[in-house]
């Protein structure tokens, strides 16, 4: 199972201490742009109706990363843990990376998202959301984790019709330009030119409490 303890434990204590903004841009980037283009080419869609599409299947004691009926389910059950899943694929240059999440149960102080331009486990982009409003784009680079996001922590957002459990994920990863909307909302931006290209995945995680349980499914990398 791929999994790090601890792991956003840093970003948990940032959050507590600092006071919290959503920085707003002028211009678009080319990576902002891409929320309203189209659906550009779909290098890669699953909606995990096939168990054999490539995706970790572990059950564990201390955590699933499987299918489940119809979808790719991350349970993690230790407090200060984050669980990843990866489908084994490699996308050179620019893509968009969607996914739906719903919170099948757990604390709202969590964390699930998407990972992108992943090389390895010490080296990649990672987008989470949590479902008590907090998100965060930054990078794991050779074992050390930064936010990259504007203010350089977790930042509170208002992510539409978080109430129902249910998150429309979308990221670009389009040059430098890393990019995070939810439900059709641009979220946060940052700037970043460590990785070019990679495999993308799934995480979920936990702060304090156990039990994070996300529900994943229509998963569609594309071109921008």
């Amino acid at each position: 199972m791929k999994k790090v303890f601890a792991f956003f434990m840093f970003l948990a204590l940032i959050a507590v201490a600092c006071s919290f903004s959503v920085g707003k841009g002028g211009q678009k980037s080319a990576g902002e742009q891409a929320s309203n283009k189209p659906l550009g080419q779909v290098l890669f869609k699953d909606d995990f109706s096939d168990k054999t599409s490539g995706w970790d299947q572990v059950r564990e004691d201390d955590g699933i990363s499987d299918y489940e009926n119809g979808a790719y389910r991350i349970f993690v059950k230790d407090a200060q843990t984050d669980i990843w899943a990866n489908p084994g694929k490699n996308f050179d240059g620019d893509v968009v990376v969607e996914v739906d999440a719903t919170k099948k149960a757990g604390p709202d102080d969590n964390d699930f998202g998407v990972l992108c331009r992943y090389k390895d486990k010490s080296n990649y982009y990672f987008f989470i959301i949590g479902s008590d409003g907090y998100a965060a784009i930054g990078k794991v680079d050779h074992d050390s984790q930064i936010l990259l996001n504007k203010g350089g922590k977790m930042v509170q957002v208002a992510i539409p019709n978080a109430k129902a459990n249910k998150y429309h994920i979308k990221v670009a990863c389009v040059g430098s330009h890393l990019t995070l909307w939810v439900n059709g909302a641009k979220l946060l931006t940052a700037e970043d030119t460590t990785f070019t290209s990679g495999d993308v995945g799934l995480i979920a995680g936990t702060f304090d409490d156990g039990g994070t349980d996300i529900l994943f499914d229509n998963f569609v990398v594309s071109r921008p």
